[in-house]
């Protein structure tokens, strides 16, 4: 299929560009806040991204981290974060992607995560399964909770976010569970969906944070639910995934955990 073609291409191509630049010089801005930063390799991986997208499907709407929501009648979506991981990568930490999802009709049916300084390129189709470096993958097996091994991610409003992620996590490490933040929620998931982790929870994400790899996720077997336990949508804006196995343990310590003092 040509969509999925101009997916990896674009994928591909954008990561040329992440492992170029990769630990040079470039200039780095704030966003909204001091420590949410963009760089110009942002931008320079998403001009190219949309190019190899528009070659093929002029007429497609885009929704992109940088450029915002280019909309039109067509009935495909893509969804494009051009580094997830921004920060990492602006301080020479090599975990960091390029995350693209791709929606028909409001479905996901392609995400491609692609982490060119850890040469893993992470794929998914719709009923096709989920791939790394094209090898099909899976979620873990392990359905003991207190042998999980979690990871997750903080808001940038931490300090004031009336849900109470440091809360959540509080409850979580009690536990005695082992938890990872590696910045990336494009490849937590990933990392959920190949079995390096039997769970992910995460507050305050876009679609383009998550949509490739919420795909990636569910072709590999895993489970994903809001907080509360309902169907997750890539525009919520809280994520919870696993293997399926530890998801109700999980979820009912978040559950906790929101209203819990530190």
């Amino acid at each position: 299929m040509k969509i999925k073609e101009t997916l990896i291409k674009a994928t591909e191509e954008a990561g040329k560009i992440l492992k170029e630049n990769f630990g040079g010089e470039f200039k780095i801005e704030s966003k909204d806040r001091e420590s949410n930063l963009v760089t110009e390799v942002d931008k320079k991986s998403e001009e190219v991204i949309m190019k190899i997208i528009k070659s093929e499907f002029s007429d497609h709407y885009i929704l992109t981290e940088e450029s915002g929501d280019l909309s039109t009648d067509s009935d495909y979506k893509w969804i494009i974060d051009p580094i997830d991981g921004t920060i990492n990568y602006a301080h020479s930490i090599p975990l960091c992607c390029v995350s693209i999802g791709v929606e028909h009709k409001g479905e996901l049916i392609f995400g491609a995560v692609y982490n060119p300084m850890g040469n893993e390129f992470f794929y998914a189709g719709k009923g096709e399964g989920s791939f790394l470096n094209n090898k099909k993958i899976k979620v873990s097996q392990n359905n003991n909770f207190r042998k999980s091994l979690l990871v997750t991610g903080f808001p940038y409003n931490t300090s004031d976010n009336p849900r109470n992620p440091v809360g959540v996590f509080a409850e979580v490490v009690k536990q005695d569970i082992p938890v990872r933040r590696l910045g990336s929620a494009a490849l937590d998931l990933c990392w959920v969906a190949c079995g390096r982790f039997e769970g992910f929870w995460e507050f305050n994400l876009n679609a383009w944070d998550t949509a490739a790899g919420a795909l990636i996720v569910t072709e590999a077997g895993g489970k994903l639910s809001s907080f509360e336990g309902g169907e997750y949508s890539v525009y919520d804006n809280e994520i919870l995934a696993s293997n399926g196995l530890i998801h109700n343990d999980l979820l009912e310590v978040i559950k906790k955990g929101k209203t819990s003092q530190v």
